[in-house]
């Protein structure tokens, strides 16, 4: 009997629980899944609020990522599947406080269709001069590590860093263009300009291999579940062994033992053949000080991002005053605390009445840093405001939720991969050990899904 520990239950260490599951039931493997807070999960938390559906962390996954949606078919939940409204799908940016369209085409960051570029007031004239002739970029050849907005900057210029680049990141990793690594983050960009020079070419010329439109429905974009987000945790943790579940538990040590590690969680220690370390990097690092000090030097140095949700239910008329679209993006130089709003009855209509509008906002980094210590009611206060001067939006809300998640988004900063590799070399040399979470090859849903079975794989020697 193999004894493993799982240390972290988030989607991640769940996910590796449940690909463990079928190997306990049948006898060959026994696992104890440990988690510091009363709830398991993580960020993946929904709460159900007069019909409403509000998600105080992730509001859905990519569906181009099979891990998640491929989990959800196996628990049973594929009928439970909802794609976003991407027929209403537009973006705006705010530029000096007016609200301006992502102009059709825009690949990511990469323009494709001239006339809708070349008449978008989204960016200045030099910068669209700059677009045109970038089409000519020679390859650029380099095995070094840069940061994205280096990247953008010299294909595009500064405006599209500061407009695109890092609006549209600041959404998902809550962090900076300037800071984050482009052969980890995009690395289809830094391939593209390796064999085209030009990342507009490169991708007019992926577009072109695109298999002709078929009357097949295109994929959604995102994909959430009917129930919310929890609602795949609760059907994951309903499959596991609940003896096997000790929530309220954080542990406080791991050292390896001759033939495995030993687990200290309160006054008991426990002996297990390996350990899967679920949990950010920073808090893996914490538990390796002294049984891997040079691996946990390494986890150490992978930062992590703040970030503050804000859920706000209106009435029919603001729903019917608030614009078409999935919602809007503040670049850093607007000067606001807000870095994004979704308009969820929009992204996904069930998630909110039909004659309601529910709001999204979302504050990261630094912004979120400044004002974590003031009170819920005043961070409302805040968002509200921003919303006033951004929307018009003066009447208040029905009802206004706070999430606040503590160094919950990795950041990948330049040289992240070569890390991964002394990480990995470093993993191998403490026999029984594997890691996963965010903090390695992708934050979203699906990266956490993947990265768990993986571990369990490791652990296990089980394909």
């Amino acid at each position: 009997m193999t004894r493993i520990a799982i240390i972290g239950g988030g989607i991640s260490g769940l996910a590796a629980a449940f690909a463990l599951e079928e190997h306990r039931r049948a006898g060959t493997v026994e696992y104890t899944l440990y988690d510091s807070s009363p709830n398991l999960g993580g960020v993946l938390r929904t709460e159900h609020i007069d019909g409403y559906i509000v998600e105080a962390g992730p509001d859905s996954f990519i569906t181009e990522k099979p891990w998640a949606a491929d989990l959800c078919r196996t628990l049973g939940l594929a009928d439970q599947l909802i794609g976003s409204n991407d027929v209403d799908r537009k973006t705006y940016i705010l530029v000096r406080g007016r609200l301006i369209p992502m102009p059709d085409g825009l690949m990511f960051m990469v323009p494709t269709k001239i006339l809708p570029t070349g008449f978008s007031p989204l960016f200045s004239w030099g910068t669209k001069l700059r677009m045109a002739r970038e089409l000519f970029h020679p390859p650029r050849p380099s095995d070094a590590d840069e940061s994205v907005a280096a990247l953008v900057a010299r294909h595009y210029g500064a405006e599209v860093v500061d407009r695109l680049a890092d609006p549209l990141l600041s959404g998902i990793y809550g962090g900076e263009a300037a800071s984050l690594s482009v052969r980890a983050i995009l690395p289809r960009f830094a391939e593209m300009e390796r064999t085209h020079g030009s990342l507009g070419r490169a991708m007019l010329a992926a577009r072109k291999k695109l298999p002709r439109p078929t009357n097949k429905t295109a994929a959604p974009l995102f994909t959430s579940l009917k129930n919310g987000m929890q609602q795949l945790v609760e059907t994951l943790v309903a499959r596991l062994n609940p003896n096997s579940l000790l929530t309220n538990a954080p542990v406080e040590s791991i050292q390896p033992r001759t033939g495995g590690w030993s687990v200290s969680a309160g006054l008991k220690s426990e002996h297990f053949n390996a350990v899967i370390l679920a949990l950010p990097a920073l808090a893996s690092a914490k538990l390796l000080s002294t049984g891997g000090p040079e691996l946990s030097a390494e986890l150490a140095a992978i930062r992590y991002s703040s970030s503050i949700t804000v859920g706000l239910g209106y009435d029919r008329a603001v729903r019917q005053s608030l614009p078409a679209g999935f919602g809007f993006l503040v670049p850093r130089s607007e000067g606001n605390r807000l870095l994004a709003a979704t308009f969820v009855h929009n992204k996904f209509p069930h998630q909110a009445p039909e004659d309601r509008a529910l709001l999204r906002c979302f504050v990261a980094g630094s912004n979120a840093e400044n004002i974590w210590q003031l009170s819920d009611d005043a961070i409302i206060a805040i968002v509200r405001n921003e919303l006033q001067q951004i929307l018009g939006l003066r009447v208040a809300p029905l009802f206004a939720r706070v999430y606040k998640w503590k160094s919950a988004m990795a950041q990948y900063g330049v040289g992240h991969l070569d890390r991964l590799d002394r990480i990995e070399r470093l993993r191998q040399q403490l026999p029984g050990l594997a890691l996963a979470g965010n903090g390695y090859r992708g934050i979203g849903v699906p990266d956490c899904v993947r990265s768990g079975q993986e571990a369990a794989k490791q652990v296990t020697g089980i394909p």
